[in-house]
């Protein structure tokens, strides 16, 4: 039984809160208090230069072998790109704008930025490489003016910088070239000998001085830059420490493909690492089917302390370990935790996880995870436990105090500490609009007790306030918890799925099918139009099963699936559909695809699915 379950040990806080109610909310907070933390980021990294100077801070893979930035050359990159960025006079009007992915060069960049005081934003590389009109970048350039823009490749990022970035502005690149526009290289940046200048803009930074602007995904409209100051990122990595005491006894090791324009890979993982003297090993994978063998082979080179992922990503590497033994040996070595964030991760690869792990090394590895955003960098909550279980949330770290608000019939939760943004950047009504009278940030996640007679079990996921819906009967449509059904029923054939019934009689799903997968399923091979993969009877058969399935498990017309639809083209990303996590976003794609929902319920959608009581399928 799970509860016999051997874990590999690890030292966890314990989880006490206390709960005050008002006849407005409830408070939450953790019994233990947060503790002194460091005044600025780069406190760390002059800590870790001078006591493990030729400690591995981060490596990359080039060509077959892994490059190592140790802590000395770390600093000794950050002082001499500082004193460059000086140089230019860059600051909060003048920013630092990153358009390339995770790598060494960026990481240097963004170590300057913060030891010289000048706010860096990464974007997504998705703005640049994949979007068709470069629309969100553009709106990116126009808020931010940034005084200086990087690029690793020039030659991969041409035409979004011909058609954004304006050409006065300051260019830096690795190598390659944009036509027509002259460029820095980023070797002569290196090489600005540092001046004591540099060390006195370091020793000026401060709590309330913004280290960064990060983006959020935007859904209906284009994306705001979220305040990151020193304040929050040094107080949640105390929270992180308080709430983990491990990572206080070995340096991490991480292998890590999450992306530094957002907050879990830029703000978690990366500061993780330099706050605790780890090392932090860039993986250039993705989980993807095009993608995942890379993250395998870098799993083959790195046993990792530590692995976070998302959903997506998890289940790609179960069903490796689950195949691969050479694989599992290895990764399973020295890992001592398992994290998921960023959507829920369905108990079937939970389990599988755990399977491994048992046959592996006879005890399971503790995966667990939490709640957080970027306005919170990002850490809010953690569930402290061994026996962690799909949909929980936690508690609130120590220094966070979290109010529970009712919003119809589901419970906010809103945020108080010091690891909360003051607000976004140059939109003053929207950051009003993001605080209550009380000063605590909306979320816009509902959550529930997972024991409301017993609080330091924690929360559990209840959705999101805002994609909740009433079907034209007044019934409240819970969405969260439908689509977790919907994932758990629809493994491994099945990505996502939007819940559809705005205003409407009944329910119904547009799924988002795994199309390598299906592609196996119907025997086709990968050349195969998705039309015709989505009408191959096996992948048809499968989905009426899960249909029917979501049909007779539910108990009323607010949990039970009446009708759906097989989408055949993926969720845009310059519309807003999907993030570069993989993420989706429900509201963004019911906007979109308003004709494909009235389509739905014609009954004259592609690849059209209706259950009938009987069980048998229309």
């Amino acid at each position: 039984m799970a509860n016999q379950a051997r874990y590999r040990p690890v030292h966890f806080a314990r989880a006490a809160v206390e709960v005050r109610e008002t006849p407005d909310a409830v408070h939450v907070r953790a019994r233990a208090p947060l503790l002194p933390y460091a005044v600025r980021t780069t406190d760390r990294l002059l800590h870790w230069a001078e006591t493990a100077p030729d400690r591995s801070y981060m490596a990359r893979k080039e060509a077959g072998a892994w490059r190592h930035l140790s802590y000395r050359a770390a600093c000794d990159a950050a002082r001499a790109l500082g004193e460059a960025l000086l140089q230019r006079g860059l600051s909060a009007e003048r920013p630092v704008l990153i358009l390339s992915g995770n790598d060494l060069e960026h990481a240097q960049l963004a170590l300057a930025c913060q030891y010289a005081g000048v706010p860096y934003a990464p974007v997504s590389p998705a703005y640049s490489l994949q979007s068709q009109d470069f629309g969100k970048l553009r709106h990116v350039v126009e808020l931010l003016r940034p005084g200086l823009v990087f690029a690793c490749d020039g030659g991969a990022y041409a035409a979004a910088i011909l058609a954004a970035v304006p050409a006065e502005t300051e260019l830096v690149l690795v190598h390659g070239a944009v036509p027509g526009r002259a460029a820095t290289p980023f070797a002569s940046l290196r090489a600005t000998p540092p001046t004591a200048a540099v060390d006195a803009a370091r020793e000026a930074t401060g709590p309330d001085t913004i280290v960064k602007f990060l983006f959020t995904s935007g859904s209906t409209r284009m994306p705001k830059a979220v305040i990151t100051t020193q304040r929050m990122l040094c107080a949640n990595q105390q929270m992180l420490l308080q709430c983990w005491p491990f990572l206080a006894e070995e340096p991490p090791v991480l292998l890590d493909w999450l992306p530094w324009n957002h907050t879990f890979g830029g703000s978690k993982d990366v500061n993780l690492v330099l706050f605790n003297g780890g090392t932090l090993y860039i993986d250039d994978g993705k989980p993807t089917p095009q993608h995942i063998g890379i993250t395998l082979e870098n799993l083959r080179d790195v046993a990792p302390t530590m692995y976070f992922n998302v959903p997506k990503g998890w289940e790609e590497v179960a069903h490796a370990l689950a195949r691969d033994p050479d694989l599992r040996q290895r990764f399973y070595s020295r890992l001592k935790l398992q994290f998921y964030a960023g959507a829920a991760l369905s108990q079937p690869v939970w389990d599988q996880l755990h399977a491994s792990a048992e046959q592996e090394c006879g005890e399971r590895i503790v995966m667990t995870t939490g709640l957080g955003m970027t306005e919170t960098a990002p850490c809010a909550m953690f569930v402290l436990d061994n026996e962690a279980h799909a949909g929980e949330l936690g508690t609130p770290c120590p220094g966070m105090e979290v109010k529970l608000v009712r919003e119809g019939d589901k419970l906010e939760v809103r945020y108080r500490g010091p690891n909360v943004t003051p607000g976004y950047w140059r939109t003053p009504e929207e950051s009003a609009a993001a605080f209550d009278e009380e000063g605590f940030l909306r979320s816009g996640d509902a959550v529930k007790w997972r024991d409301p007679a017993r609080p330091d079990l924690g929360l559990l996921f209840d959705g999101r306030v805002a994609e909740d819906f009433k079907l034209a009967t007044g019934t409240w449509v819970s969405v969260g918890p439908l689509r977790e059904r919907a994932i758990r029923a629809g493994a491994p054939y099945l990505q996502d799925a939007v819940v559809t019934g705005h205003d409407r009689n009944e329910l119904g799903l547009m799924i988002i099918p795994r199309l390598p997968l299906c592609r196996e399923l119907a025997g086709l091979p990968a050349s195969a139009p998705v039309a015709d993969v989505l009408a191959a009877p096996p992948v048809l058969a499968f989905f009426r099963d899960v249909v029917q399935t979501l049909h007779d498990g539910g108990s009323g017309s607010a949990t039970r699936v009446r009708r759906a639809c097989l989408l055949h083209d993926v969720p845009d990303i310059d519309r807003g559909e999907i993030t570069d996590k993989g993420s989706i976003n429900q509201r963004a794609m019911l906007t979109h695809r308003a004709a494909l929902v009235e389509a739905l319920y014609a009954g004259t959608a592609p690849s059209f699915i209706q259950p009938n009581a009987s069980g048998n399928l229309k």
